[in-house]
């Protein structure tokens, strides 16, 4: 981690990294493909988030997926990027800068998703083994009960020890606080989930 007491000529590459992570981050992706593809403003459907589960409200599991795919990017590149130029230091704080991004984007007023996709892109940028573990816990809670915002929780949780156990400390470190945002980012939903009012997601056929 960079030596926050130390000279600008050291520290100014982390600052520019997680400045760019940021940015990249927090490219509204769901929301500019409902509006490109005319299914209105995502956040005034479902929970209003940015997403890929409430674009999939939307009717469209293409977009969803797509969605998806390039919230995972936004994750994942500026990591990958980061630690092959300059190690992993800075690649973490790419990570950080890509997930406050996205939850937080300077252009829709510090608003955004809840970083299950873009965290999921940053653990699999470090860890793909980490990122397969958790996706397949996600998979399960999903088909078993079938709310989004229950698997993106139970995955949360089981981060930190799935990380610790394969990757060690130093890691899990990172990716505690990551889980630890996207639980956060979830309060809502777990007020939902309590009172038994939180919307199901489906697996049936949709159009495109």
């Amino acid at each position: 981690m960079p030596n926050f007491l130390g000279g600008i000529d050291y520290t100014w590459p982390f600052y520019a990294a997680t400045v760019i992570g940021y940015f990249l981050g927090s490219i509204p992706v769901g929301l500019l493909l409902t509006k490109f593809a005319g299914r209105g403003d995502i956040r005034q459907i479902g929970s209003g988030s940015i997403g890929a589960t409430n674009v999939l409200r939307t009717g469209s599991k293409k977009l969803a997926a797509v969605t998806l795919v390039l919230d995972a990017l936004k994750g994942a590149v500026p990591v990958l990027v980061a630690e092959q130029l300059y190690g992993v230091d800075m690649a973490i704080m790419a990570a950080y800068g890509a997930i406050l991004g996205h939850c937080f984007p300077l252009w829709l007023k510090f608003k955004g998703g809840k970083g299950v996709a873009t965290a999921l892109g940053i653990i699999l940028a470090f860890s793909p083994l980490v990122a397969g573990l958790l996706a397949a816990v996600w998979l399960l809670v999903a088909v078993l009960f079938r709310y989004s915002s229950l698997a993106a929780l139970a995955a949360a949780a089981a981060a930190p020890v799935v990380s610790y156990l394969i990757e060690g400390r130093h890691l899990t470190i990172t990716i505690s606080l990551i889980a630890g945002l996207i639980l956060l980012r979830h309060h809502s939903n777990i007020g939902r989930l309590l009172r038994r009012q939180e919307s199901k997601i489906s697996f049936r056929k949709s159009s495109s």
